[in-house]
């Protein structure tokens, strides 16, 4: 998606899915997060953790990548199970060969409780049905598509399926980006009152949605720093009292 994103419709996007983003990294705390493709999106800008790691599967879009990144196989990643306290995707799953074997990793790879952010485009939207349509044309041997070419595009109740698959659970979901799929900037702001009216009547069909979801382990509770007081109460020595210890001598005193 490097060079689409330069597009107007890309820079449409991308502006909708940085606001996104900027505010559901904002309170994530924890000390490691990492995010996986399109480095346009600068997903863990807004977050304050102090490790933060970019990672891409392509050494093709290194030139593309804004700072030092990792290079890795999104399905393989170079970390220890349960490291991680926030993980972003914005189109990784859907533009990856394995969307499955990716998802698995990145519930490996998390800390119970720890979140995982993900952005996709919606197939059931404007934006959707016309690829379909430019796909359909292209087997008839003409035209060309809106979108990016690579990978499938996953629906949100079927992503909504996956994690609840994986144990993990939605915290939070939006639809958005409701202009038409043209491709002129001018056509697209004259369609910016579809901004608004499509979140209050049609908020489903939106190009794009964004999902917000935690990693659940059953029969695990976390701690808070009261246990440690509490154990240090229990285990401290209590004085019986009348009972005298006496060294060296029998049980009648001699």
């Amino acid at each position: 998606m490097q060079e689409w994103f330069a597009t107007p419709p890309g820079r449409y996007l991308l502006a909708w899915e940085q606001a996104q983003f900027d505010q559901a990294v904002a309170d994530v705390f924890g000390y490691h997060a990492l995010q996986l493709g399109a480095a346009q999106v600068e997903g863990l800008r807004a977050n304050r953790m102090p490790h933060r790691w970019l990672a891409l599967d392509d050494p093709a879009h290194l030139a593309h990548a804004p700072q030092a990144v990792l290079l890795t196989d999104f399905a393989a990643l170079p970390f220890a199970a349960n490291s991680l306290d926030l993980v972003v995707l914005p189109h990784a799953l859907e533009l990856s060969p394995d969307p499955h074997a990716t998802l698995r990793e990145v519930e490996r790879v998390l800390v119970p409780e720890g979140r995982v952010v993900i952005c996709g485009l919606n197939p059931t939207s404007l934006w959707g049905m016309r690829q379909r349509r430019a796909h359909l044309y292209r087997r008839l041997g003409f035209g060309e598509l809106f979108l990016p070419e690579g990978g499938e595009f996953i629906g949100y109740w079927r992503m909504r399926d996956w994690l609840r698959l994986l144990s993990f659970e939605v915290e939070s979901g939006r639809f958005g980006v409701y202009r038409p799929s043209a491709r002129s900037e001018a056509w697209l702001e004259r369609s910016r009152w579809m901004d608004v009216a499509g979140e209050r009547w049609w908020p489903i069909f939106g190009a794009a949605y964004f999902l917000v979801a935690v990693k659940r382990v059953r029969g695990m509770r976390l701690l808070s720093p009261e246990w440690r007081r509490a154990s240090a109460r229990a285990t401290a020595p209590v004085p019986i009292a009348g009972k005298v210890h006496r060294q060296g001598r029998g049980a009648d005193g001699e």
